[in-house]
């Protein structure tokens, strides 16, 4: 499964805000097996929300799309969702219905806008929270912050899966460089995907979907590389 991942929110943007939501949801997706083949960060503009939803929604399996939810003049998220699907932003007697059932709202109580969802899409309730999520086609709305986010989720997480993938790291005392004749070697040597990340040493990744090829790889490395001093 293949999953594109859209963050949304100027702040973001700017860096007042660190992106939690997209780290936290690649992890997730991974561990459930699913490929996360874009996360991408766009501000609080209808235009822009609607063209990459409607440019993703088709090339990937699933959209997630966080942030952006609610009355206030800068969230503008449904409207971009609904325009990527040519469809209204619309109230949702169901997403409503739940806030007064659960919330204790009355619907004279709600902003403006807060129980609205692109036409015909299925509402997901906000537990910790007020604006509702919702999931139209193949896109998934889900709030921005976090706590909201992260408990919306777990109402949708069984759409998500794949083949779970198997992951060791070798850490090598080596200049990356000095290591590239080897990692070409196991790449060639082993069916499994490969990465290297210099820091205060070099963390050399196997990643794949048999086991027993990524846990071969990582041994014929390691006993091949100069090992970090405990």
């Amino acid at each position: 499964m293949r999953v594109a991942v859209v963050t949304v929110g100027d702040e973001l943007l700017v860096g007042e805000t660190v992106n939690t939501n997209a780290a936290w949801l690649g992890e997730q997706l991974r561990d459930r097996g699913v490929t996360v083949e874009r996360m991408t960060t766009l501000p609080d503009r209808t235009g822009d929300i609607a063209r990459v939803v409607n440019e993703y929604h088709a090339e990937y399996d699933a959209v997630i799309v966080t942030g952006g939810l609610g009355p206030t003049h800068d969230d503008v998220t449904i409207e971009g969702v609904a325009a990527a699907f040519g469809r209204e932003a619309v109230e949702s007697e169901e997403a409503v219905e739940w806030l007064a059932e659960h919330g204790g709202y009355s619907h004279a109580e709600l902003a403006d806008g807060t129980g609205e969802i692109p036409a015909g899409s299925r509402p997901l309730p906000n537990h910790e929270g007020v604006a509702p999520g919702c999931v139209v086609e193949n896109c998934y709305v889900l709030p921005g912050v976090p706590t909201e986010m992260k408990r919306m989720f777990a109402e949708v997480a069984d759409d998500f899966e794949g083949e779970t993938r198997h992951v060791v790291t070798v850490d090598a005392a080596e200049p990356e460089s000095a290591l590239l004749d080897r990692i070409q070697r196991v790449r060639e040597l082993f069916p499994v995907k490969v990465g290297s990340y210099p820091g205060e040493y070099v963390t050399v990744r196997f990643e794949g979907t048999d086991t027993e090829a990524v846990e071969d790889a990582a041994a014929w490395l390691r006993e091949r590389v100069e090992p970090v001093a405990e």
